[in-house]
């Protein structure tokens, strides 16, 4: 193992390395980050070979991992870069490249529209600290490669490849999903760093494509809407992890959340901030959000008008699950939409901050039943039967991300542009 610090751990004289601290301020208590410090202190103990990612913990606490292709693949190395904005510790940036490099041969992928998510938080937060020359030319090669799944007929590009729907006899021809909104920005971030705009006309196409497609008029979306990739008609919306078709599901509202705060941040365009406000105001508003800002998995799960296609069975939890991992995505979105809307801003950051202080506390903060990873609670997929109510690597990405973005504004009196 490269890393030897377990020892000093357990033995309590571990050095305090991570502090949020600059000019005086700290985002969370020094005593949650060297929390934080001992989470990937553990995991880097228990796993030294980069191709094999943490991912999550089985249901006896062991940590699972995935391989490079693997859509979450690029959170660890992600998570990594973020540690070590947060304390400029050579080691967690040496850590950073290690994960990040061995993610190399994804840029030639282009069957996954995961790409941005594989690149994006993984190169692009390298080549953001370094400037690695090397680091620029594999994001703009992963654009290319997430660009070969573009359809002008569509003005989308392709989530999955055709596949049956949940009743094994609806075909779903060219299926795109909220969470493709995510990817945009490798393909603006290349555009920018190529001078090419091929890159940033297919993503604002794509945005303007969800935004027509994707929400209802309260601003609620669609987790797929399935597409005739010679027409371009709209065959059929439906649901693959959320609750019902009609359901809005949590981390696919904040996945929208995010992207079009993204669009809004690469082209200064008003319908995406605008459009961007409305989601953040259905999410904060809506009747069903808990007290603690940290969604259930899906915001209509109550609603008994609503008849899911998958087998669900009203008993089947003692309690409706939470998502951390929404939660988390909604917090980082939240801090910059705060610094562009002029009507809702310093309200969107005082949410933000609440979440950081539900999500940094005990009850999503605790290494009792996990020793891995930073929070607990999140929800991968439940009509599939997979990752229920366990830590996640994509929701600490996030939440690290929305702890780097609230230290800057703090150094910068929320005066931060990204």
């Amino acid at each position: 193992m490269r890393f030897k610090l377990k020892t000093l751990y357990l033995l309590g004289v571990m050095p305090l390395l991570l502090s949020c601290k600059s000019n005086g301020s700290a985002v969370l208590p020094q005593q949650k980050m060297d929390y934080i410090v001992g989470q990937f202190e553990r995991t880097l103990n228990e796993t030294d070979d980069p191709t094999k990612i943490p991912r999550s913990i089985s249901n006896n606490g062991d940590l699972v991992t995935s391989g490079i292709f693997g859509w979450t693949s690029g959170f660890f190395s992600g998570s990594l870069w973020y540690l070590y904005e947060l304390s400029p510790d050579e080691r967690w940036k040496e850590e950073a490249i290690r994960w990040t490099e061995i993610l190399e041969p994804v840029q030639y992928v282009t069957n996954d529209h995961d790409i941005g998510f594989m690149i994006n938080c993984s190169y692009g937060n390298g080549y953001r600290i370094t400037k690695n020359e090397t680091y620029r030319k594999i994001l703009i090669q992963a654009a290319t490669s997430l660009s070969q799944r573009y359809n002008p007929m569509v003005k989308s590009i392709k989530s999955w490849n055709r596949k049956k729907s949940w009743d094994g006899k609806t075909i779903w021809h060219y299926p795109v999903i909220i969470d493709n909104m995510m990817n945009l920005e490798l393909l603006f971030e290349a555009s920018k760093l190529s001078g090419d705009p091929a890159f940033r006309n297919i993503a604002v196409e794509h945005a303007m494509t969800t935004m027509k497609n994707h929400y209802r008029k309260d601003f609620s979306s669609y987790h797929m809407v399935n597409y005739d990739p010679k027409t371009g008609e709209v065959l059929n919306k439906a649901t693959v992890q959320g609750f019902a078709d009609e359901s809005s599901w949590a981390r696919g509202q904040a996945w929208g959340l995010y992207g079009f705060v993204v669009c809004y941040r690469y082209t200064g365009n008003k319908r995406f901030l605008e459009f961007a406000e409305n989601i953040a105001n259905y999410i904060l508003n809506h009747p069903e959000l808990p007290e603690d800002l940290v969604p259930y998995w899906d915001f209509d799960v109550k609603n008994t008008s609503l008849r899911p296609e998958w087998n669900y069975e009203p008993r089947m939890f003692k309690e409706i699950p939470r998502d951390a991992s929404a939660a988390a995505i909604t917090c980082s979105a939240l801090l910059e939409l705060g610094l562009y809307s002029e009507k809702y801003g310093k309200g969107y950051i005082i949410k933000a901050d609440e979440i950081i202080r539900s999500l940094s506390s005990p009850t999503y903060m605790d290494s009792a039943n996990n020793k891995y990873f930073i929070l607990n609670h999140s929800v991968g997929s439940i009509p599939h039967g997979a990752e229920i109510d366990i830590p996640l690597v994509y929701a600490d990405y996030y939440f690290l991300e929305a702890l780097v973005r609230k230290n800057r504004m703090q150094q910068n009196g929320n005066s931060y542009k990204f």
